[in-house]
């Protein structure tokens, strides 16, 4: 199974999301193509209602320690509770480009 299915399905049965994306941005940074080690979740949940933003994440984090302990190298999280996800006109923020590691490195030559 992908490292981007197990993520899925790990959310899926644990917060039982009426929204989940699970992007791979691997390919954005410096890494070997095909990796799966840069993911963006977002997760619109009623699991979330009356948690604070950091109680979210941690949930999250939760559910995916053993990845985040192996391949997972970055893992971006927009956690909304359904008003929430319809107050933001159903959009997570985009993620912004990559400038670590060698591409800053080549940037800064």
């Amino acid at each position: 199974m992908s490292m981007q299915a197990t993520i899925e399905s790990k959310i899926q049965e644990s917060l039982a999301p009426v929204h989940l994306e699970v992007l791979n941005e691997s390919s954005q940074h410096n890494v070997p193509p095909g990796s799966e080690s840069h993911f963006k979740v977002t997760v619109v949940s009623a699991e979330f209602d009356g948690k604070m933003l950091v109680a979210r994440h941690r949930m999250i984090n939760k559910l995916l320690a053993t990845e985040l302990a192996g391949s997972i190298h970055a893992l971006a999280m927009h956690t909304f509770t359904p008003d929430e996800w319809s107050e933001k006109n159903q959009q997570a923020p985009k993620s912004p480009p990559c400038l670590g590691g060698a591409k800053r490195e080549q940037e800064n030559q």
